[in-house]
């Protein structure tokens, strides 16, 4: 009952990255080119794939949706990030601050299993090629990309709706650069423990779950592709996935420094780090390494550009 004695906050105020006069303004125009290219190009990825009849296959279905959620995730986070370097106090409402959470929890959940779909689906094409299009139907597809979101609402409801029941009125300054679960908790002055062993049981099955599911489907696609026998198609095989892998470990590493460890290893200065790389860096590899190396996109991309822009021959 003494919890009801409190007066509850209305707003918060979000710390940003770094309170560094000096490095205001480059962060702030490397975050807005940053942000500006990771929405031009998904939503560019994803009309591509629309109207491009020779992508409209399950992997670029899968392809479009991972588009989807690094638009939307960078979009809940980046501009309120932007108003860190420019305003003197950047304030979010109670109410704006639990939403954002809501959206970034969604899709931060559904890239983990999205990311583990396309490794799966990548795993089908190359070890039973015969069998893809049976194996991975359209059917398949939909219901992988419907349960993939439907883990992440899933996720963000059980956590916002716990997060509602706690009682803020320790402090108003959130110490990192958007509403995220553990900051949040650090300023409740209600017991946190159902909200932590939550986030431990969620983090544990969405990092780990997607993550030993992505090891394993490239690990038989090693396998796979030590057996052509063309050494220049093994290099080129190899190239392909290393990077696959690369962004996947970013992603997967930074998520598990955040959400995996006793609050008590790491400073919050190290947590906002370790942020940036899922939420900012990673959706700009994601669009970089899974569309703009692709060599059907870009044949794609050319054959739009020539409709568009026909040259004429005299």
């Amino acid at each position: 009952m003494e919890e009801l004695n409190h007066t509850p906050v209305a707003e918060f105020i979000l710390a940003g990255l770094t309170e560094n006069p000096e490095l205001q303004l480059p962060l702030f125009l490397i975050f807005l080119s940053v942000y500006l290219f990771t929405v031009v190009g998904n939503l560019g990825m994803i009309v591509l794939i629309l109207i491009s009849s020779q992508l409209h296959t399950p992997m670029y279905y899968l392809l479009s949706s991972l588009s989807f959620i690094d638009c939307c995730q960078s979009t809940v986070i980046v501009p309120k990030m932007l108003l860190n370097f420019v305003t003197e106090k950047n304030v979010i409402l109670y109410p704006e601050c639990i939403a954002q959470f809501y959206f970034f929890c969604t899709f931060v959940v559904a890239k983990c299993h999205m990311l583990a779909a396309m490794a799966y689906d990548r795993y089908v094409a190359i070890s039973n090629p015969l069998l893809y299009k049976v194996t991975m139907s359209y059917q398949v597809c939909l219901l992988m990309v419907a349960v993939v979101y439907g883990i992440g609402l899933i996720s963000a409801t059980a956590h916002t709706v716990f997060l509602l029941r706690l009682f803020f009125c320790k402090a108003d300054k959130i110490n990192h650069y958007f509403c995220d679960l553990f900051p949040l908790l650090e300023l409740s002055c209600s017991s946190t423990f159902i909200n932590e062993i939550l986030a431990l049981s969620f983090s544990a099955f969405n990092i780990i779950v997607p993550a030993m599911t992505i090891i394993g489907s490239y690990i038989f696609i090693i396998i796979s592709i030590l057996h052509i026998k063309s050494s220049g198609g093994r290099v080129k095989a190899f190239s392909t996935y290393s990077s696959h892998i690369l962004a996947v470990a970013i992603f997967f590493g930074s998520t598990t420094f955040m959400y995996l460890q006793p609050s008590s290893v790491s400073s919050m200065d190290q947590w906002k780090v370790s942020s940036v790389f899922y939420t900012i860096v990673v959706p700009v590899l994601n669009l970089m390494i899974y569309s703009l190396r692709n060599k059907d996109v870009k044949v794609a991309l050319k054959m739009l550009l020539q409709k568009m822009f026909p040259q004429n021959k005299e």
